[in-house]
């Protein structure tokens, strides 16, 4: 048997991020101990349920003692909170990551409780899907999927390394940059597209409460998508949109400049314009599935690949050593 690269990892949150790392980390064995640590006694009751780590509590400074890697799965608005209760745990050496969407606000709010010594390198693992809970993990969803380090200056290289290495076995591509660069290209990429979704169902919501119309029912495949993103937790993307702001209004603007541009070639009939618009998008299409990063399927092919079973437990036989039912890939 092969020796894990952790002696013991603290996940700290075990929701659909968490629960996908608990799951992959027993896969891979790349621990021999996995402590979970979440606030709510019913989700680590759950946890516990599924058999998604060795060790259960809700606090999560006695998670984290003795372990070498902390990884912190919050909400962004939380991250401080958790890094002021866990410092005084945190060992000598233990590298110290996250996986929130917003790197800025996030390094602001953890970086002044981290300790002497403690590795602390920020990240974002861009995967996941609307579900949430510890049910809602599984351990594919990482495979051809990018994390993002947003390292200090004063960032070990070995640490580092370790750390990439860990997403490496986990199923991750890896890439590093500055945290604003981060927040600015998620804000185009994964901030804005939620945003809009959730405006464009809220308005659909409004029409069929006022015009009694049959939005709903009548859904194709368009809204039905925006309803996806819309479906996503919104704890968590409350706090994106107040701890990434400046980004996400600067695309915004962006967006609303785009926008009236297409109404106006609306309006006056721009053919021409309209045409090109819409040829040049569908590209984007194209080459999102020719970098990996979707498949070119009906419904993006997640009915034929199929969701995680939510009952489903790990099946560890032994800690690190684990047995997990297979499931399909993140969207």
């Amino acid at each position: 048997m092969s020796t894990p690269m952790f002696e013991k990892i603290a996940l700290i949150g075990i929701g659909l991020i968490g629960s996908s790392l608990a799951r992959v980390i027993c896969r891979e064995r790349l621990a021999g101990h996995i402590a979970i640590a979440t606030r709510s006694a019913e989700t680590l009751k759950r946890a516990e349920e599924l058999k998604l780590g060795d060790a259960y509590t809700t606090d999560a400074r006695g998670a984290v003692r003795g372990a070498d890697l902390v990884i912190v799965s919050v909400p962004v608005g939380a991250s401080g909170a958790v890094a002021e209760e866990i410092a005084p745990a945190l060992k000598k050496g233990v590298i110290l990551t996250d996986v929130g969407s917003t790197k800025t606000s996030v390094i602001a709010q953890m970086q002044p409780f981290v300790p002497e010594g403690v590795h602390f390198i920020p990240g974002h693992p861009l995967a996941g899907t609307e579900k949430s809970g510890p049910d809602a993990g599984f351990a594919e969803l990482f495979e051809n999927r990018w994390c993002i380090f947003t390292p200090l200056e004063d960032t070990d290289p070995d640490a580092l390394e370790k750390l990439s290495e860990f997403w490496r076995r986990c199923g991750c591509n890896i890439d590093t940059m500055d945290a604003q660069h981060h927040d600015m290209t998620l804000a185009i990429v994964s901030h804005l597209p939620h945003i809009i979704a959730y405006s464009i169902v809220g308005t659909a919501d409004d029409l069929e409460t006022v015009t009694k119309s049959k939005v709903i029912k009548y859904s194709a495949s368009g809204f039905r998508d925006f309803t996806r993103l819309a479906a996503s937790d919104p704890t968590m993307w409350r706090d994106v949109c107040l701890h990434n702001r400046d980004a996400i209004l600067e695309m915004l603007g962006r967006f609303s400049e785009d926008l009236a541009s297409l109404q106006r070639a609306i309006r006056w009939s721009e053919a021409d314009k309209l045409f090109g618009l819409f040829t040049r998008t569908r590209a984007i299409r194209r080459s999102i599935i020719e970098a990996g990063q979707d498949i070119d399927m009906p419904d993006f092919g997640r009915q034929a690949i199929g969701r995680p079973q939510a009952a489903q437990p790990q099946q560890c036989k032994a800690p690190g050593v684990c047995l997990v039912p297979s499931s399909g890939a993140a969207p």
